[in-house]
């Protein structure tokens, strides 16, 4: 596998960062997760833009125009002779001091990796998730604004890790509020009397490119879609749930926290959403 890192592509076991980067040192950076399908890199302009937006509101300067990223991250699938990949793309702040202070670092580092993800077992998604919601609250965007998809992901493996310890693969996570927010890797959504559910960035949800994606869909297929405010009592009641996400892309929850959501099965219209963004995921995007 090759890795683009600061402009050469260098073998992987050669991919090293500097252990002064304030990427590592302090998570101090942004990053992307994109999905490619068939040599279409799915909605790669979104992904740079939410890039540089998440980069512009910490205060991290990037040197590269979007057409250069673009450019780099199409490269590095067409060196790696893939068509279907999962491909992280990470800009740290660089290399620094061991103070806090990002501006003693000189300038960020870039890399970007093309390779595979399974997120779910093929099973999950023809039978459905079992999920559970845990203790750990997400963080509130009057702390770090939930639209950042920074390297700061504690708050979300400290979920993962409840998740596990309780036996499921995705947990629901809820702010401060009590409000669903979202799950520790992915959106939510639910329907309820044939409209589409989901929580807005206010609440601690993630502006995902796939959540953008189902607004979409739903226009596309007329579907009522709506932000709203959203418990665990409007799920346990729902008539269907389901998550999305550049890894799990679209997959059914059937359980929440030991009670069956709608008839404990994938319901009708995620399945009319599933089959959309399948559609979709083929035509829309890059080629490289």
């Amino acid at each position: 596998m090759k890795i683009y890192l600061d402009g050469k592509f260098v073998d992987e076991a050669d991919a090293k960062v500097s252990v002064f980067d304030h990427g590592l040192l302090y998570g101090d950076g942004v990053f992307e997760g994109i999905r490619m399908y068939g040599g279409n890199i799915f909605r790669l302009e979104e992904h740079l833009e939410r890039l540089e937006y998440s980069a512009k509101a910490i205060l991290l300067s990037m040197p590269w125009t979007r057409a250069e990223l673009s450019e780099a991250t199409c490269e590095t699938c067409r060196i790696n002779g893939l068509k279907d990949a999962y491909i992280r793309l990470v800009v740290t702040r660089g290399v620094g001091d061991l103070g806090l202070a990002p501006w003693l670092c000189a300038k960020p580092t870039i890399f970007i990796i093309a390779g595979k993800i399974s997120l779910y077992p093929k099973e999950h998604y023809e039978n459905g998730l079992s999920i559970v919601t845990v203790p750990t609250r997400r963080v509130g965007p009057g702390a770090i604004p939930s639209t950042v998809k920074s390297l700061n992901y504690l708050n979300n493996i400290l979920g993962k890790i409840e998740a596990k310890q309780a036996g499921a693969l995705e947990a629901i996570m809820l702010n401060d509020q009590g409000y669903v927010a979202e799950c520790t890797a992915d959106n939510i959504f639910m329907v309820h009397k044939g409209a589409l559910i989901t929580p807005s960035a206010s609440h601690g949800a993630l502006k995902g490119i796939t959540r953008g994606t189902i607004f979409d869909i739903a226009a596309e297929l007329g579907i009522p879609i709506r932000e709203s405010e959203m418990t665990r009592y409007d799920l346990w009641c729902a008539d269907e749930c389901f998550l999305t996400g550049t890894g799990a892309e679209v997959i059914a929850v059937v359980k929440l926290d030991g009670r069956e959501i709608g008839s404990g099965r994938p319901g009708p219209i995620t399945h009319r959403v599933m089959e959309a963004f399948r559609r979709r995921v083929l035509v829309e995007g890059t080629r490289i």
